[in-house]
């Protein structure tokens, strides 16, 4: 026979001193963790002191690439039009021609002086080798090196351009890049004996 539900052993009665909502609580807070701040905490205690590391150096720049084959034709080809449009103002020297020049308010007697050599020579520039650009931008360079030196008289070679198919190029070109400086008083071919038409003495104007 059942026994009735009051004669049955209650199994949810709690022990004394304790109840079901007490034991729930003590396993919730033994299955929790720690705090985050407990653990930074412990973390820096066992590490010590930080400290911050130097900043390390930038790294260096790439080096600039050179400039191609083709950036240098295309300067070549801009100085050749330059020169090309320098010589239609004129009629082009030939190689045995003197190159002359002064400006007018440059004496007569100067311009003798630069032929017969009466000037000493006090710097020299070589253009042997060099082609249209590369002249140009020596001769614009020396001049202005030999202004800042204060320089009074200054000679340029530039050959007969002899092995020049037409007319010699360099020769031209120093004859009509010297016109157009302003800091270029006079200028004549050298005597025979310091380059003949192969070279030209150059007064420079005073700083």
């Amino acid at each position: 026979m059942i026994p009735e539900a009051r004669d049955r052993p209650r199994t949810d009665v709690a022990e004394p001193g304790h109840t079901g909502a007490s034991r729930h609580s003590d396993r919730a807070v033994s299955d929790e963790a720690p705090p985050d701040d407990d653990d930074a905490a412990l973390f820096r205690s066992a590490i010590g002191r930080v400290r911050e590391l130097p900043r390390a150096p930038a790294p260096p720049a790439p080096p600039k690439p050179r400039p191609g084959t083709r950036m240098a034709e295309l300067d070549d080809a801009q100085t050749l039009g330059e020169f090309q449009r320098l010589l239609g103002a004129s009629a082009p020297l030939e190689a045995g021609d003197a190159l002359r020049h002064r400006r007018d308010d440059v004496p007569p007697r100067v311009l003798r002086q630069l032929a017969q050599g009466r000037w000493a020579v006090q710097d020299e520039l070589d253009l042997h080798q060099a082609n249209t650009a590369q002249a140009g931008a020596l001769l614009r360079r020396f001049l202005q090196d030999a202004r800042d030196a204060d320089a009074r008289c200054v000679r340029i070679v530039h050959g007969k351009g002899l092995n020049s198919e037409g007319v010699p190029v360099l020769k031209n070109l120093v004859d009509r890049l010297l016109r157009q400086r302003g800091d270029v008083l006079a200028f004549h071919s050298a005597p025979t004996a310091q380059g003949g038409t192969g070279a030209v003495l150059v007064l420079l104007k005073p700083r």
